[in-house]
């Protein structure tokens, strides 16, 4: 005689929510109103506004003339050749300053997280550049490039070399400033992930006799990935937007103009500002896409790192 055996399928039901539990996220949506009412006051009338001026023709200097255009705006924009030239030089500086950061800042924060002997003051000091305001930073950096009184050229034996004068240099230098600025953001956030990874996963892999190389790459990075994620993220939607190093240290010059500048010079210098708004705008809608897409593969490598374990 034999017997068939029979699975029962998982309940596809939906858990029930307890009272406790309703009460605790009713309780949290009261909490976060008064903080959601100020941020949708302060930031949804701009946006609105911006796109409102966006649809038309309009020119501070002559307000008669003003006039709905609809898309055309958006039209010129798109079809202009200084905005792709300038996203292309928006995504260059987002890309080697995000990696660049990425690599730095995983390795302050493996010294922040291991070190033993005056860790609060070796933290700190990591952390200074970002506390400096950005404008201040710039500027500090503008003058250490200067051809005739920066201490670079002596550095690397250079006479009267002005890095500002080739699109590759000051490519390189506006680069680094930001480098040296936002880098702590990035092991600050990288070192939150850190202590996150379970220090007997460690000392197991030490057991089996795995090497440092080893554990970093089959231990370590495989479970601080989230935080690795939000990390880039973070970083790559505030690079993208990038406008206080390029404004001062080159001005838009040699090619370095970036998106955010294209808005400004539009909105401020041009007096256009229907024109500058369309470009605020763009900016804006490819700030969200690049977050959509982010967290789109972050929703993905997290299912995958839940399906491997």
């Amino acid at each position: 005689m034999t017997t068939m055996e029979t699975t029962t399928p998982p309940s596809t039901a939906p858990a029930r929510v307890s009272d406790r539990a309703r009460h605790e996220q009713r309780l949290g949506w009261y909490l976060c109103l008064p903080a959601f009412v100020v941020m949708l006051a302060v930031t949804a009338y701009p946006m609105l506004q911006a796109v409102w001026l966006s649809l038309q023709s309009y020119r501070i200097t002559d307000p008669e003339s003003r006039e709905f255009v609809w898309f055309d705006n958006y039209a010129m924009v798109l079809s202009d050749g200084l905005w792709w030239r300038d996203v292309g030089v928006t995504v260059l500086i987002t890309v080697i300053t995000v990696v660049v950061e990425l690599i730095i800042g995983f390795a302050l924060a493996m010294v922040m997280h291991r070190i033993l002997f005056g860790r609060g003051i070796v933290r700190t000091a990591i952390l200074v550049p970002y506390g400096i305001i950005t404008v201040v930073s710039a500027f500090a950096w503008k003058f250490a490039f200067a051809p005739d009184s920066g201490f670079v050229n002596t550095w690397f034996g250079l006479e009267n070399y002005d890095f500002f004068a080739q699109f590759g240099s000051s490519i390189a230098a506006i680069s680094l400033s930001e480098i040296w600025k936002t880098t702590p953001f990035m092991s600050l956030l990288l070192l939150a992930g850190l202590a996150q990874v379970p220090e007997e996963l460690q000392e197991a892999a030490k057991v089996d006799g795995a090497t440092w190389w080893q554990r970093l790459w089959k231990v370590t990075i495989p479970n601080m990935r989230a935080a690795i994620m939000v990390a880039v993220l973070f970083r790559t939607l505030d690079a993208y937007r990038i406008f206080d190093n390029v404004f001062v240290m080159t001005n838009g010059a040699q090619g370095t103009e970036t998106v955010s500048f294209l808005a400004y010079r539009q909105m401020i210098t041009r007096t256009a500002v229907g024109l500058g708004s369309a470009v605020s705008v763009l900016l804006f809608l490819t700030v969200l896409l690049i977050a959509f897409v982010f967290i789109k593969l972050f929703r993905t490598d997290l299912s995958q790192v839940r399906g491997d374990r």
